[in-house]
């Protein structure tokens, strides 16, 4: 904790001074035009990898970038969406997988989840994933937990597409889907292309969006 409370001080004395009517108008209000939904993982800083100042992002962590699909007893992803794309009206929406992610290694490699029974349960949210991974032959293990990976922001675009807000937003045209995988070891992030369930790198493909899919326009 020394390095944190460390870390407090030096904000306290040199950043926020920097800051002080950013802070003063996020004291009251906030604006976020983007949900960002990430893994846990200490790696992947959702502000950092967007350049996003305080307010900028709402941002939901969980093991897995995890979406449980919408039911009756909604937990805090579900109400945290809920608020993202209701109250505060976002546009966009992003599901950000990573490179190296424990819980999809996990999953790709069977590992016995006993000692951890609650982490276990949670990533039976991924099984959709984990099924559509096991039906593909992967060259070797490392490509097997990629493709993992890549599989999972696809099944969770699909279960937030079954929260009613979300399919409201996008009825209305007012939201647009996103999934991401960032590379840890190059800063790359490979984009979801909804229009063929392929990913390309999003530095050349600024455009591309997992849902609604674009289409051509008619000449």
């Amino acid at each position: 904790m020394k390095d944190i409370i460390e870390g407090f001080l030096k904000f306290h004395s040199e950043a926020y001074p920097k800051h002080v009517d950013l802070f003063k108008n996020l004291a009251t209000q906030q604006n976020p035009r983007t949900l960002f939904i990430s893994c846990s993982d200490s790696r992947l800083v959702p502000e950092l990898v967007t350049q996003r100042e305080p307010g900028g992002l709402f941002v939901i962590r969980n093991a897995g970038n995890i979406v449980p699909s919408y039911g009756p007893e909604p937990g805090g992803v579900s109400a945290s969406v809920e608020y993202a794309v209701t109250a505060l009206q976002v546009t966009d929406v992003v599901i950000c997988g990573h490179s190296d992610c424990g819980a999809m290694t996990a999953i790709a490699n069977c590992t016995c989840m006993e000692h951890m029974p609650a982490v276990g349960r949670w990533l039976k949210y991924a099984d959709s994933a984990r099924v559509v991974n096991e039906s593909i032959t992967h060259l070797n293990d490392s490509e097997r937990v990629a493709s993992m990976v890549r599989e999972n922001v696809i099944a969770q675009i699909d279960n937030i597409k079954t929260h009613p807000s979300v399919r409201l937003a996008i009825r209305e045209n007012r939201l647009t889907l996103h999934g991401w995988v960032y590379d840890i070891e190059t800063g790359g992030i490979d984009a979801l292309d909804g229009a063929n369930n392929t990913f390309v790198a999003l530095a050349e493909n600024t455009e591309v969006r997992a849902y609604p899919i674009a289409l051509p326009v008619a000449i």
